[in-house]
């Protein structure tokens, strides 16, 4: 499996936050991007979502542009926001039904990902009780639960204790050794032992940087 990102463009207003993004990954391969707050790394994102629309550009799988085929998109692309995009006066087990039926969630929850994410411990919980770590572990629950080979994470990890990071870290593990693709997007130095390949948002482009200088 390889992913095309092809030459992508947006602005808002005047200004041009994208400036024609280009880059590639393959099967297994974790893809780091960085850069200053602003510089648009949300916003591809976004666009590779379908929550925005590009002004210009691709995003190829198997020939298929993800950008114009929305069923294909939700069939093949899992998206986690830097927010937790989470209904607050649920509990985590009514928020996954939304996403799961029940045969799947209970064998998610007993050993699948889930269970790895440690979601089992607070089922019962509402979201508006929870800390930012059960939060995020939920988005990423719901996120998932399609299994999409292509996981677009925005700063996962960010403002999590350890024990969260390292649940978090183990299932992108996991996922690159499964075949999937992971693009992360993120400011802590650490997650770099994940990425394969780092690029860095200079005035909307993308620029390959090798991690070890950074």
């Amino acid at each position: 499996m390889e992913i095309v990102i092809k030459d992508i463009h947006k602005k808002y207003g005047k200004k041009e936050v994208l400036k024609g993004v280009s880059f590639s990954a393959r099967s297994g391969q974790c893809i780091g991007i960085l850069g200053d707050n602003g510089c648009g790394k949300s916003t591809l994102f976004s666009i590779l979502a379908g929550i925005q629309t590009a002004d210009s550009g691709e995003f190829l799988l198997n020939d298929t542009d993800l950008l114009k085929n929305a069923k294909y998109r939700r069939k093949y692309v899992g998206y986690i926001p830097q927010g937790t995009p989470l209904f607050e006066e649920l509990s985590a087990y009514d928020n996954l039904l939304l996403w799961y039926d029940k045969k799947s969630l209970k064998k998610e929850l007993s050993g699948g990902v889930l269970k790895m994410l440690g979601i089992d411990s607070f089922l019962k919980v509402p979201v508006s009780k929870m800390s930012g770590g059960m939060k995020k572990r939920l988005s990423i629950g719901c996120a998932v639960a399609e299994k999409p080979p292509i996981l677009l994470l925005d700063e996962p990890m960010s403002a999590l204790d350890l024990s969260c990071k390292k649940e978090i870290f183990r299932y992108i593990e996991n996922h690159k050794k499964a075949g999937g693709i992971v693009l992360l997007v993120t400011h802590d130095i650490l997650e770099l032992e994940l990425c394969d390949v780092c690029y860095m948002v200079k005035n909307g482009s993308f620029v390959e940087v090798d991690k070890t200088e950074l």
